[in-house]
């Protein structure tokens, strides 16, 4: 169980910070950047989740309960992050995320992908609002992803490849609910039109 008595400490004042296991590093270090863009996402997702709860429809609210379960996961994968793996770690002695935990998601995106049509254009941020910060949530998840990539690049023995699996799915899932909350809501797929707005080409969207 976490304890916290006291928020701020002053240990980071000098631009540098504590890992899960004790040490100490800069707060430029690529780990601490990829756990804080872990954080980054879950607080976008949060904001998501919000515009859930206002949203009438079962696809909504089902989206809005898995969606919960999913931030519950990302404290789980910062904190696998936070701690680097060590040389003889018995499996099972910390906290990492799981293939359980990838393949969940992997069957959320594809029931609430299922009735979804095809489609044949890449899709713009936007419809109703809850889709809107879906789509927020997913390129802020891409982008703790990439930071994740970086780790993995720069650290590869101390860092576990499914955090990175479990967030490229999980931009996934959040593509797929911004669809399905505009499909539920009668917005529809906002699509791009390419050179809409260059002359003589393409032309006003539908």
């Amino acid at each position: 169980m976490v304890r916290l008595t006291k928020i701020y400490t002053k240990v980071g004042d000098g631009g540098r910070t504590m890992l899960g296991d004790g040490t100490m590093t800069q707060k430029s270090d690529a780990r601490v950047e990829a756990y804080g863009g872990v954080d980054e996402a879950n607080a976008a997702l949060g904001l998501a989740v919000c515009a859930l709860a206002e949203t009438r429809g079962p696809v909504a609210q089902q989206l809005r309960e898995e969606l919960l379960r999913v931030q519950q996961d990302l404290f789980d994968l910062g904190a696998d992050l936070c701690v680097p793996v060590g040389e003889k770690e018995a499996a099972g002695s910390r906290l990492r995320v799981t293939p359980e935990q990838v393949e969940r998601l992997e069957k959320a995106i594809d029931r609430f992908n299922e009735p979804l049509p095809a489609l044949n254009s890449f899709v713009l941020p936007g419809g109703r609002e809850p889709a809107a910060r879906l789509h927020l949530a997913r390129t802020v998840t891409r982008r703790a992803e990439r930071a994740v990539a970086l780790l993995l690049e720069r650290d590869p023995a101390r860092t576990v490849p499914l955090t990175m699996i479990y967030l490229n799915r999980l931009s996934d899932l959040l593509f797929v609910a911004a669809r399905a909350v505009n499909a539920e809501s009668g917005a529809g797929d906002v699509l791009w039109i390419p050179g809409a707005n260059r002359k003589g080409e393409g032309g006003s969207p539908a």
